[in-house]
């Protein structure tokens, strides 16, 4: 490509960018209770250069903003000037859970379960198919941002689907601690990305309401890795220096033996054999402890962050990996080890889950 040649304005809904420039731009989506119009907000940088047009989204679950915080940091960092295609942000894709720091939209529904949605249908389904028809249809690459729910922790991990080379390319790109292989949930945003052919990237990261300066570090990376991997900015991607992530496509759930407070003795990133204690739970008193214990080898991805527990609770989410081994070579956790490599942008302080921003 001449260095000289110039990308083609950019149109989305009824603004038109001309290449190099930058617009935040409202997308009506329906009527308030109060009558006023509640939109979709988007901020769309148009390089100077052609190139891929990439989404990145969060907080289609209201609650989990770790993705928001993610987008403004990358705002900060990039700028249509040095950038070859375009790229549409999308900060809070559920407006209305956002605002009411809720999963779900005001209707009950998930809007990450109305996919494809449909123009006059359920509020779920409008603002479904706003997000499809000007973001997701005009979009080579999506990334899209979650955390885990309330009350729970997820180390930050790329969930991809199965048997796809290139989403495992970028996975690798991306840089995070773990790649799960994980399936595709009818009327997810994922699924209706697979259905039409457009690769997607999903983030877990972090907890709901809650920012933390590691998840927020590692998808700020990770997103930057991506877009230098397949040419939108001039940088190393870093896959020659950076560690192959850990991956694993199974999972399994420690449930509380028994109800009452529970003692954490492991956190997310750590590394685990079968057999190793978790946590310990017991009554008001403490009394009569019971242990919880790692039913497998592998990599603790999300811990309940709540210590009161009722009995079948579901307190720690353990990913099986083959190269247990090379996880646990030069530390006990893949959080420390991470913090070993020269990674080719600012690298994420290490995990410290009572440190919020």
């Amino acid at each position: 490509m001449d260095e000289h040649t110039l990308a083609e304005p950019f149109t989305i809904h009824d603004t038109t960018l001309a290449p190099g420039s930058a617009a935040t731009i409202a997308i009506p989506v329906s009527q308030q209770v109060t009558g006023l119009n509640s939109a979709l907000a988007l901020r769309v940088l148009h390089g100077r250069k052609p190139g891929p047009c990439v989404f990145v989204s969060a907080a289609i679950h209201g609650d989990e903003i770790v993705g928001t915080a993610v987008i403004q940091r990358l705002l900060e960092r990039l700028t249509p000037d040095d950038l070859e295609g375009t790229i549409i942000f999308a900060p809070a894709v559920n407006i209305y859970g956002f605002v009411a720091h809720s999963r779900y939209l005001p209707d009950r529904r998930d809007l990450n379960r109305s996919f494809p949605g449909y123009e006059n249908g359920s509020l779920a389904a409008q603002l479904a198919h706003c997000f499809l028809t000007h973001v997701i249809d005009r979009c080579t690459l999506g990334i899209d941002i979650h955390t885990a729910a309330v009350h729970r922790y997820n180390l930050p991990q790329i969930r991809i689907a199965a048997d796809s080379p290139y989403l495992s390319e970028l996975a690798m790109s991306f840089g995070a601690p773990i790649i799960i292989e994980s399936p595709l949930r009818p009327g997810s945003m994922r699924a209706l990305a697979a259905d039409r052919e457009t690769p997607m990237l999903l983030l877990e990261a972090g907890e709901a309401l809650r920012f933390d300066r590691f998840s927020i570090g590692v998808g700020v990376a990770g997103v930057l890795r991506v877009l230098a991997h397949i040419g939108m900015i001039a940088a190393d991607d870093g896959l020659d220096e950076v560690e192959v992530p850990l991956r694993s496509n199974r999972s399994s759930w420690v449930r509380a033996p028994r109800g009452g407070v529970s003692r954490r003795i492991r956190k997310s990133g750590d590394v685990v054999r079968k057999g190793d204690l978790l946590a310990q739970v017991g009554g008001l008193f403490g009394e009569d402890p019971e242990g919880l214990v790692s039913p497998l080898d592998g990599v603790i991805i999300g811990h309940a962050t709540l210590p009161i527990v009722n009995q079948g609770d579901a307190l720690f989410h353990i990913a099986e990996v083959e190269a247990l081994d090379h996880a646990g070579e030069h530390a006990d956790s893949i959080v420390e080890a991470l913090a070993v490599s020269d990674p080719p942008f600012p690298a994420a302080p290490l995990l410290d889950e009572d440190e919020v921003l």
